[in-house]
């Protein structure tokens, strides 16, 4: 395998995700017991840190609106085990906010490199901060990247969620700036005689601006 490959990961949207095990602060894990339910797995750049504490306890505030979604949340840095767990006690000391979800001891970087989330650019050793959405199936679905001095918004990690499994429930495609509860696009016709019937409906319902852009 090309060096820079096995160093930067090929993680693509749409292909099944690399499984592994970990050990984590609630034991050891595997991709794979995960299958049935979405998947958020993302990466912070190191324990003890200003941005990744506010991150963390974010996404403590926000579990129940995953779990809503059936989606559970895994993080994941090079830092140790021991490391871990000093620092969400050291949360819970100081706001009374518990953890609720397993964090990643990725010591070697061996996950960490296999989903590319080492930039090699910014860090030979620390993960920048990547999101990855999976799916119920273990498909890698969409994936965020944002450098080490952002933090993450997670409302926008809720509505590309909420935006995926709308998807695949209602057969459509979701527009800009949508949010949960609006409207859905209707998928582009495939052949002449269905853009004959897409321009019938319209002329019937109003609902669109043209064949290609309907909505549902």
């Amino acid at each position: 395998m090309d060096y820079e490959v096995m160093m930067n990961g090929i993680v693509k949207v749409g292909q099944i995700a690399p499984d592994f095990e970990a050990t984590t602060t609630m034991g050891t894990i595997k991709l794979n017991d995960y299958k049935g339910k979405w998947i958020i797995l993302f990466s912070h750049p190191g324990d003890f840190t200003p941005v990744c504490t506010t991150e963390m306890i974010a996404f403590a505030n926000s579990h129940t609106y995953f779990e809503e979604r059936n989606a559970c949340l895994i993080g994941l840095s090079v830092d140790s085990n021991s490391s871990h767990l000093a620092w969400i006690y050291d949360i819970y000391c100081r706001t009374g906010i518990i953890i609720p979800f397993p964090i990643i001891a990725d010591r070697n970087g061996e996950i960490a490199r296999k989903y590319g989330m080492i930039s090699n650019s910014v860090s030979n050793t620390e993960t920048v901060r990547n999101v990855f959405i999976i799916d119920e199936k273990g498909v890698v679905r969409a994936f965020l990247v944002y450098p080490m001095e952002l933090g993450r918004c997670i409302p926008e990690i809720l509505r590309m969620l909420d935006g995926l499994q709308t998807s695949d429930r209602e057969n459509a495609v979701i527009p800009a700036n949508w949010t949960n509860g609006k409207p859905v696009v209707n998928r582009p016709p495939k052949t002449f005689s269905e853009l004959q019937e897409r321009v019938t409906e319209l002329e019937q319902s109003k609902n669109g601006m043209s064949w290609y852009l309907s909505y549902k």
